[in-house]
């Protein structure tokens, strides 16, 4: 039934392409609403003293903000709905290198496929988000997302139109030429959701030791993301810090205040330095 669906889909027929186009854009603006609100209750209201000191921003955040953030992500999610269904319509059409079958390639591909993904996706969004912030585009583009000064789960999606487009145009471009299972763009797009909200969210995660840890200094998390909103030229990162290592745009001695900040030393007091 699903294939069918899809199938009629892809020949334009006019019931299931409004309809799924629809369908498509509350399922992409409700989830965030849903994951931005569970997120930001599970850290700042269910495990409040638990996560206290990890807390990125002390001030009160203003209401303004939030409507502000929620009506640029209907924006943006309009966006990503209309890319989501050309890509749906290019897939039914043999347009695209996604396959269905296990077995169309080596197992061994699947998670090769999803980490060239993921690595190509990050240099695209380094460069494009190093040009944003030249100054001429920054004042009509980039703004808008850097009005969120204060990050919270919110801001995952608040862009102006133009940067959701480049945001979401990434991935359709990529899977149009790369061969990828359709369980494995399922996983991406989750991952980035994921990885958004976790970025944008105000609050750090992951534990004192994943700076040090092999593979967690090349994860972005919340700390390393909000560094960019306060300063602006440090940490143009979207998953990972291998650009912003390599082109000395990581924010210095970084991972010695992650570790001051995860592990309760200072109460918030190395991170209040940053934006002064």
């Amino acid at each position: 039934m699903l294939l069918e669906f899809l199938r009629q889909i892809g020949l334009l027929n006019p019931p299931y392409l409004w309809g799924s186009t629809i369908a498509l854009f509350v399922i992409i603006f409700v989830r965030y609403l849903v994951v931005s609100k569970v997120y930001h209750n599970f850290f700042f209201h269910w495990n409040k003293q638990k996560f206290k000191h990890r807390v990125l921003n002390t001030r009160r955040l203003r209401k303004k903000q939030s409507q502000k953030e929620i009506y640029w992500s209907a924006i943006g999610s309009a966006i990503f709905t209309v890319l989501g269904m050309g890509l749906i319509i290019l897939w039914q059409r043999g347009h695209t290198a996604i396959y269905t079958e296990l077995d169309a390639y080596p197992l061994w591909y699947l998670p090769i496929s999803i980490l060239l993904v993921l690595f190509i996706h990050d240099t695209y969004y380094y460069w494009v988000h190093r040009w944003m912030h030249l100054p001429r585009v920054y004042r009509s583009v980039h703004r808008t997302h850097h009005m969120s000064v204060q990050t919270t789960a919110h801001t995952s999606f608040s862009f102006h139109p133009l940067e959701s487009l480049l945001q979401a145009i990434a991935i359709p471009l990529l899977v149009v030429w790369l061969p990828i299972n359709i369980w494995a763009v399922m996983f991406i797009l989750l991952l980035m959701t994921l990885s958004a909200t976790i970025n944008h969210a105000g609050v750090e995660i992951y534990p004192s030791s994943w700076g040090r840890h092999w593979l967690g200094k090349w994860i972005i998390g919340a700390a390393h993301h909000d560094d960019h909103h306060k300063k602006f030229t440090y940490n143009y990162g979207l998953y990972f810090t291998f650009w912003d290592k390599w082109m000395g745009t990581e924010t210095p001695d970084f991972e010695e205040r992650f570790e001051i900040l995860t592990s309760k030393k200072g109460e918030h007091s190395v991170y209040k330095t940053i934006d002064k």
